[in-house]
C-alpha cells in the first residue's frame, strides 16, 4: 500500500538524485576542452581580444565562480527560465518547446508499440515454449543487443526508400519523420519486453493453480491469460524502468538517422559550440525523466504487488 510517507520519501529521493546528477553534469561540462566564447568568436569571424572575450564572458555569466553559475542556473531552471543559447541568442525554452513534440512522439510511440507488442509476444512465447513465438522473441532480444541502432535505421531507409520505393529516403514526410523512427525505437525494445513478460507467464504456467485451472476445464490459452497476465505485467514493469531510460538514447539515434528536427539534432550542434545553456538544460531534462521513471516504476510495483510494501 502506498502511503503519504512513502510518496514523500520517493519525492525527496527523486529531488536529491536529480540534483546530484545535474550538479555533476554542470561541473563536467565546464571541464570540456574549448572555451565557448573563443569558439563563438571564431565561428562568427570576429577577431578576439582580452576585452572582447571578457565582455562576452560577463554577458553569458561565465565570469562568476562555478558554484554561483550553478545556483543562478538552478534558480532559473525551476522558473522555466532556461537562459539564452550562446550560439543563436534565442531562448532555450522556446527552442526546446518547438523540438520536444518530435522527440516525445518518437520516444513514447516507440515504447508504447514495444510494450504492447512485447507483452503479446511474451504471452504466446510462454504458451508454447520452443515454438515460433518463442523463437521470434529470442531473435528480437538478441538483435536488440547485437545490432547497432543506426545501422538498422539505415537499412530501413534502404529497404523502404530504395528497394520498395514506399518513401522518399531524403524526404521529410510523416513516414520518414515519425513512423520509421517510432518503428526503430520499438524494434530495439520489443525483444527485452517480450522476454520479460514471457518469464512472468512461465512462472504462472509452472504453478499449481494453473494446473488446477486446467483440471477444471479451462484451455491452456485461457488459463494462462486469466491467471498469468498479472504476473506478466509485474515482470514487465520491473524491467520497464531501464528501457524507458534507454529510450532517450534510442530516440536520439532515430532522430539523427532520419533527420528529425528533435532535441538530439540541437544537442549535437550545442556540443560542437560548447553551448552550455542548451547542454545543461538537456541533461537536466533527461535526468528528471530518468529519476521519475525509476521512482514511478518502484511505486507502481509496490501498488501491484503488496509483498513489496
Amino acid at each position: 500500500m502506498i502511503t503519504a510517507a512513502t510518496t514523500a520519501q520517493a519525492l525527496v529521493r527523486l529531488a536529491l538524485s536529480w540534483l546530484a546528477v545535474v550538479a555533476a553534469a554542470f561541473a563536467l561540462l565546464r571541464l570540456m576542452p574549448g572555451d565557448p566564447v573563443e569558439m563563438f568568436l571564431a565561428h562568427v569571424n570576429i577577431r578576439s581580444g582580452p576585452d572582447i572575450v571578457a565582455a562576452y564572458r560577463a554577458q553569458w555569466g561565465l565570469d562568476a565562480s562555478v558554484t554561483l553559475q550553478f545556483l543562478h542556473w538552478l534558480a532559473g531552471f525551476v522558473r522555466f527560465d532556461w537562459g539564452l543559447s550562446f550560439e543563436t541568442g534565442r531562448p532555450v525554452a522556446a527552442d526546446f518547446a518547438a523540438r520536444i513534440p518530435y522527440s516525445a512522439a518518437i520516444g513514447f510511440g516507440g515504447m508504447a508499440l514495444a510494450i504492447t507488442g512485447g507483452f503479446a509476444l511474451g504471452f504466446f512465447a510462454a504458451h508454447r515454449p520452443g515454438g515460433r513465438a518463442d523463437a521470434l522473441s529470442r531473435v528480437f532480444a538478441v538483435a536488440g543487443q547485437a545490432l547497432p541502432a543506426f545501422a538498422v535505421g539505415l537499412i530501413f531507409l534502404w529497404v523502404f526508400g530504395v528497394q520498395l520505393s514506399w518513401i522518399d529516403a531524403f524526404g521529410g514526410g510523416p513516414i520518414e519523420r515519425v513512423v520509421l523512427p517510432v518503428l526503430l525505437v520499438a524494434v530495439f525494445s520489443l525483444g527485452s519486453m517480450s522476454r520479460l513478460s514471457r518469464a512472468g507467464f512461465l512462472e504462472v504456467r509452472n504453478s499449481f493453480y494453473y494446473r488446477t485451472a486446467l483440471a477444471k476445464g479451462r484451455s491452456h490459452l485461457t488459463a494462462l491469460w486469466f491467471h498469468g497476465r498479472a504476473a506478466g505485467i509485474l515482470t514487465l514493469v520491473a524491467g520497464l524502468a531501464p528501457e524507458l531510460a534507454w529510450i532517450v538514447g534510442g530516440t536520439a539515434v532515430a532522430e539523427i538517422v532520419f533527420g528529425v528536427p528533435g532535441l538530439s539534432e540541437r544537442v549535437v550542434q550545442a556540443i560542437a559550440h560548447r553551448d552550455y545553456a542548451v547542454l545543461q538544460t538537456y541533461v537536466a531534462l533527461v535526468a528528471l525523466w530518468v529519476v521519475c521513471v525509476l521512482q514511478g516504476a518502484r511505486l507502481l510495483r509496490r501498488a501491484l504487488d503488496p509483498r513489496l510494501a
